[in-house]
């Protein structure tokens, strides 16, 4: 096995054991010497593992000795621990699994071959080579062809590329919301108006028929494509556009929209601010096919000037990127859609600089956490950047942002210490009473307690094995200062910071069952707020440990 397949191996075990684990396991005793044993449940079968933030090394009992588990083997007690749990099967779900090892090992031969991005908040968005954590298939592109045909679009290779420009024709054009912006990145004909497109959705839709017709009967056309390229960002769909000198010519481009609330007009300064366009993508990642349906952009619409209102409201240096609105053509509106996202430079604070909070487990080349020889402070810095709007926005205006780790970013100093937390994607927000109180609380508890903040403790933790207790201590008292300074109702922080489980995702199980994407099947995990008296180690007479 080479470098890249022994590294692809290790990286695609730990979140397929990570998920078998979580939903399929429990302690079988205490870990002895940095080992742990766990019995599936389903089976009874004994699984040791090599203990910490992230567990790997897995081996599974004979009944005479522990014989080590590949992904491969992993993947294969997976399928049957899964069916003995379910009574059904999964044969989509084991090729997934499968092809996201084989996908780790091209994207790990890819980067060691192309020059990273210099810029920092870059280099963390393309950083997350190992994924979801807690995901059995994070690296999958079902749908996408195999590596060579996507290598060239994926953020962990590093990638930057032209955007394809489409012109739609007056009479089939769809906008809605605010899309100036699009008409500064190049040059329509007469009667059209501009629409770019990711070349990568294009090569996977050209044969459509509708597709097909569309270009046949003059409703799109090719222009060619920018002069200039997109950097892909983490959830591979997403493109970054860097700021520009304006194109001669062009008028009303609007830049980034402020923290608070007013929209920068390039006209003015010669330049457009820079901005993120999101696309449809007829790629399943992780748990969903990535098109954007129509009551998806009509969610957008209507809860993104809802969210950046909190915001507005709550006048602290959190920001959150709006939405601002999303051009397709008619008749193939889930096909082509492009929806304008705020950039990063109206919005981080002067002389900061963002990273992607999903990267800080990962590990990158300028990562802040490089720099610590103190866990705490950054900590406390970082609980005070992240939770506090978080809560507020729920608390009094009633919005829930999806804050897990791919859609926070954290704006550091010149010394690495948070002072800021932007915010991103309108799609995963909730607003009530749109949705129930209690499940809005129950998705804003995981991303922010199970996804978000262990994720990130759990990184300082192993680095700074002594202080766990502290930082979980720490976070405790930032919720209880929040839910007295934010109006919550008081019932549900004291509820979160005395009960004993927290909701944990079940991604495995809901692949395994084929859940909707939009409503995973979720598993008491146990909860790292909870106050738990001390417990006295004590060694384990399973076999062989």
């Amino acid at each position: 096995m080479n470098t890249f397949a022994q590294a692809a191996d290790a990286l695609a075990v730990t979140p397929l054991l990570n998920c078998l684990l979580r939903e399929a396991a429990a302690p079988a005793g205490e870990p002895v010497a940095g080992r742990a044993v766990h019995r599936l449940r389903a089976s009874g079968r004994l699984l040791r593992v090599r203990t910490g933030h992230r567990p790997a090394a897995p081996e599974l009992w004979s009944g005479a000795t522990w014989r080590p588990l590949g992904h491969s083997g992993l993947v294969d007690l997976t399928v049957q621990e899964m069916r003995a749990a379910t009574g059904r099967t999964n044969a989509a779900l084991a090729a997934e699994m499968t092809a996201s090892r084989t996908a780790v090992e091209a994207l790990l031969a890819a980067r060691a071959c192309a020059p990273p991005p210099d810029d920092p908040w870059l280099r963390s968005e393309q950083a997350l080579v190992m994924g979801h954590p807690f995901h059995p298939a994070p690296k999958a592109r079902s749908g996408g062809g195999p590596p060579a045909a996507w290598l060239r679009y994926a953020p962990e290779a590093y990638a930057r590329f032209p955007l394809i420009l489409l012109g739609v024709r007056e009479d089939a054009v769809i906008d809605d919301g605010d899309t100036k912006a699009l008409d500064a990145l190049g040059e329509a004909p007469s009667g059209y108006r501009l629409l770019p497109a990711h070349p990568w959705q294009l090569d996977l839709t050209h044969h459509l028929p509708a597709v097909r017709t569309a270009f046949a009967e003059g409703r799109l056309v090719r222009l060619g494509t920018t002069p200039w390229q997109a950097r892909a960002t983490s959830s591979v769909r997403t493109v970054h556009i860097p700021g520009r000198p304006l194109r001669a010519g062009a008028t009303g481009a609007t830049g980034a929209t402020g923290a608070t609330g007013g929209t920068e007009h390039a006209g003015g300064t010669g330049a457009t601010g820079d901005l993120f366009l999101k696309f449809s993508l007829e790629v399943q990642i992780t748990n969903d096919v990535r098109r954007m349906r129509r009551h998806e952009l009509r969610h957008v619409r209507r809860t993104d000037p809802l969210v950046a209102a909190a915001f507005r409201a709550m006048g602290g240096s959190a920001a959150w990127l709006t939405e601002r609105g999303h051009r397709t053509v008619r008749g193939l509106d889930e096909v082509f859609p492009v929806l304008v996202r705020d950039g990063l430079d109206a919005h981080v604070v002067p002389g900061a600089t963002a990273v992607l909070a999903a990267a800080l487990p990962e590990g990158f080349d300028g990562s802040p956490l490089d720099r610590l020889t103190d866990p705490l402070p950054w900590w406390s810095a970082y609980l005070g950047c992240v939770v506090q709007p978080v809560l507020e926005a729920y608390a009094r205006h009633g919005v829930a942002v999806e804050c897990h780790l791919q859609n926070t970013l954290v704006a550091v100093d010149a010394d690495g210490i948070p002072v800021q937390a932007v915010f991103r994607d309108t799609e995963g927000a909730k607003v009530i009473p749109w949705m129930s109180r209690e499940a809005a609380w129950q998705r804003l508890v995981y991303c922010l307690v199970v996804n978000n903040l262990t994720e990130i403790a759990g990184t300082l933790a192993h680095r700074f094995p002594g202080a766990a207790g502290e930082l979980w201590s720490a976070a405790r008292r930032e919720f209880e200062r929040c839910d007295k300074e934010c109006g919550l109702s008081g019932t549900e922080v004291e509820a979160l910071l005395t009960a004993p489980t927290v909701p944990g995702k079940a991604s495995l199980l809901s692949r395994w069952i084929d859940a909707d994407g939009t409503d995973p099947c979720y598993l008491p995990a146990p909860n790292p707020l909870a106050v738990r008296p001390p417990v006295m180690g004590r060694r384990s007479s399973r076999p062989g440990q």
